[in-house]
């Protein structure tokens, strides 16, 4: 079944919609976002984004104000514990400046949901191009609900009442004094969050640990723990689970951050600059609260 086969109810007559891989993913044309978005044209972006999972768009040219605007009519935005705009709280920067070396080793450089450190994590992320590289620097989007449908059966009986632990501590690293980096982990402490996540609005399973935040499998020794969470790393990485989006300024990648990872793809040496708006989200739960 691919995301096109889902049946959700979407107003396309708003909004132009182009599927670009049969798993997720869709390009947007035919509205403005920097104007204020009406109750019909926000459904309708809502239920794109639930079918879809990721959203694209070209050649909006949003300042700050418009940004946090157009996050806000999808929910309340979070404001990062680490990094966050001295003006606009709610906006994340992502600047590359360090360019030394072509392929860099950074946090987004791994596949991740965003903020899973979080009791509750976020439910959507809207991040917009400024500057980017003339070539390379695309990020990679994949679909977590397909990553779990594909499981073979004996894994999805292992994992499906299974929890696991996530934390902030990636953070560390950027913080220069011992007392903010005690702050950091006393703000937020360990989370135990279902291996198996149902997402809140569709009802679908989906996998959700991820290689930044997910640091054990409870009831597991290390071993057991480290061998299953490499397997369902893995899983998340197959390229028939994913779209791959080439920035320019003016673009915007919009997902559904319960349903999708994301990679950054560090093979660019010259400047990038990005921000992002991310709405909070819920408390995750997984198949065995349901049943």
């Amino acid at each position: 079944m691919t995301a096109y086969d889902r049946h959700l109810e979407i107003d396309d007559t708003l909004f132009d919609i182009t599927p670009l891989q049969p798993s997720l993913g869709a390009l947007i044309t035919g509205i403005d976002l920097t104007q204020p978005l009406s109750d019909a044209q926000r459904n309708a972006l809502h239920a794109t984004l639930l079918n879809y999972r990721v959203l694209f768009f070209r050649d909006q040219h949003l300042s700050r104000e418009q940004h946090v605007a157009l996050g806000r009519a999808f929910g309340d935005l979070e404001v990062h514990p680490v990094f966050s705009h001295p003006d606009h709280p709610e906006i994340l920067p992502l600047v590359a400046r360090d360019l030394a070396e072509r392929y860099r080793r950074t946090t987004d450089s791994n596949w991740h949901a965003d903020t899973t450190f979080r009791e509750e994590p976020s439910a959507a992320s809207i991040l917009l191009a400024h500057v980017s590289p003339s070539l390379g620097g695309d990020t990679v989007f994949a679909n977590a609900v397909a990553a779990y449908e594909t499981l073979d059966e004996d894994t999805k009986n292992q994992i499906d009442g299974l929890t696991a632990i996530h934390d902030p501590s990636v953070f560390i690293q950027f913080l220069n004094t011992e007392e903010k980096k005690e702050a950091l982990l006393a703000q937020y402490p360990p989370v135990e969050h279902p291996v198996v996540r149902i997402h809140p609005e569709t009802g679908e399973k989906l996998l959700y640990v991820n290689s930044v935040f997910t640091r054990r499998i409870v009831g597991f020794d290390a071993a057991e723990s480290d061998a299953l969470l490499a397997r369902l790393f893995d899983q998340v990485k197959r390229p028939e689970f994913q779209v791959r989006w080439s920035w320019r300024p003016g673009s915007i990648a919009f997902w559904d951050n319960r349903a999708t990872q994301h990679y950054a793809v560090p093979d660019f040496n010259e400047p990038r600059h990005m921000e992002r708006v991310t709405v909070i989200g819920d408390r995750p739960f997984g198949p065995a609260s349901v049943n």
